[in-house]
């Protein structure tokens, strides 16, 4: 009888050393949850032997499967009874230490968790950086700050400049040419062989107040003493063009694709059109003094003037009324530069009285930051290549000033020494150039 009882309880194919780990007592009304645990019943020939047949089922005591949110079941609403069988039969397989995990919405069965309960290795830092090492992930070491040259590159003579902070007589080309008024001369210095030019004369009674290429470089601008405008064509060195308009000199003059701005000291701003016959086509007035500043923005829909009478004036081509008006300065405004990096961003700088350079958001009229430089700001250029801003400056420091912006950071400070009678007054960047 005892060992008809034997055979008559179920067993399953599991190695003897999982025997005593794994007890499934059977239930005569099994519930449905568990009919799909239990194995299938397989029919033997012999009606007094019978055999169950189950898949292998390691033992996963040592196994760490809390990492991988393994235990993180889904359950929907049942019964007690499948609650109870269902924390029964999780003990018998993950150990009786096994606590229930609580649902989760992640349904990433193989999400990693970091193990806390793992002691820390004292070899793990040391790998992790040999791992760092190897892989080429390491951090690139900070930039050094750029350096910019304190001596100048040339140094070229330049007798007869006048000392005018009202006058503009400097300028490089596109062609990486440079034209410098000297007197009643203009001369051209060639930066690829150091060759230098005469390009004219404009005789005893008259002087150059001013010069500005062409985007091009191929023409050159000359505003002279007598008030004209005239045009020269560098390659050739013989004038195309002269065009009268103002009854005294012309000290600033700003390219436009084919139209060419003239400031004079008769307030007044005229548009040359160098395709049709007339001096000019148009004038703007709007300055109580001296016009000494004038930019067109780099998209050729706004120019800037500034004046001796401390404004600063912004215009558009159909207009004959500046579209805005800005007086902060108290001193004359000849440094005007529209930024390349941002539509609309016009610095300007101010006189011995002010010292102050100021941006302004043209689209509103907004000042967006003023900083006091403690010297007249003389010019002023935005690099090309990247956010800085370089200003010269005038009584009483002498200085060249390179600018992040909008920190206003200085990238460099260097002071020019040119004597107690010479100003740092003109400025053309083509390389950097400063007279």
């Amino acid at each position: 009888m005892a060992a008809a009882a034997d055979n008559a309880k179920p067993r399953l194919n599991v190695p003897p050393s999982m025997a005593g780990a794994l007890r499934l007592d059977p239930v005569v009304s099994p519930s449905p949850s568990r009919r799909l645990v239990e194995a299938p019943k397989t029919p033997s020939p012999s009606p007094s032997k019978t055999t169950y047949s189950d898949r292998f089922i390691p033992c996963r005591s040592s196994s760490r499967l809390h990492n991988f949110a393994l235990l993180d079941t889904h359950t929907s609403p049942a019964s007690k009874e499948d609650t109870t069988y269902s924390r029964l039969l999780r003990a018998e397989l993950f150990g009786p230490a096994a606590s229930p995990a609580p649902a989760s919405p992640n349904t990433n069965l193989f999400r990693f968790k970091k193990d806390h309960s793992a002691p820390p290795s004292p070899f793990a830092a040391a790998a992790q950086q040999d791992c760092t090492a190897g892989s080429g992930e390491t951090a690139s070491p900070q930039k050094p700050p750029r350096k910019v040259p304190k001596t100048p590159h040339k140094v070229l003579d330049a007798p007869s400049l006048q000392d005018d902070f009202y006058l503009n007589l400097v300028d490089w080309s596109s062609q990486n040419m440079l034209a410098v008024g000297l007197g009643t001369c203009v001369y051209l210095w060639s930066a690829s062989n150091s060759k230098v030019t005469k390009l004219c004369d404009l005789g005893p009674r008259d002087s150059v107040c001013a010069v500005h290429w062409s985007r091009e470089g191929s023409y050159l601008a000359i505003g002279t003493g007598l008030g004209d405008v005239q045009i020269w064509d560098s390659s050739r060195c013989k004038r195309i063009r002269n065009m009268g308009g103002h009854q005294t000199r012309t000290g600033v003059l700003a390219w436009s694709s084919c139209i060419l701005s003239s400031g004079s000291r008769d307030k007044n701003i005229l548009q040359h059109d160098i395709r049709v016959p007339s001096d000019y086509i148009s004038k703007f007035s709007g300055h109580r003094s001296e016009v000494c500043g004038l930019k067109w923005s780099h998209d050729d829909r706004e120019l800037a003037s500034g004046g001796n009478d401390n404004q600063l004036l912004v215009w558009n081509q159909r207009s004959q009324q500046p579209v805005l008006r800005l007086t902060e300065h108290t001193a004359a405004v000849k440094a005007i530069a529209w930024s390349p990096h941002q539509q609309g961003l016009l610095a300007s700088g101010g006189g011995t009285a002010d010292r102050c350079i100021r941006f302004w958001n043209t689209a509103n009229g907004n000042v967006l930051n003023s900083i006091d430089t403690g010297s007249q700001v003389c010019n002023l250029a935005w690099c090309k290549n990247v956010n800085e801003l370089v200003s010269t400056h005038g009584y009483s420091q002498n200085q060249i000033m390179v600018w992040k912006y909008p920190s206003m950071s200085k990238v460099s400070l260097h002071i020019v020494n040119l004597g107690p009678s010479h100003l740092l007054i003109y400025l053309s960047v083509r390389q950097l150039c400063m007279i």
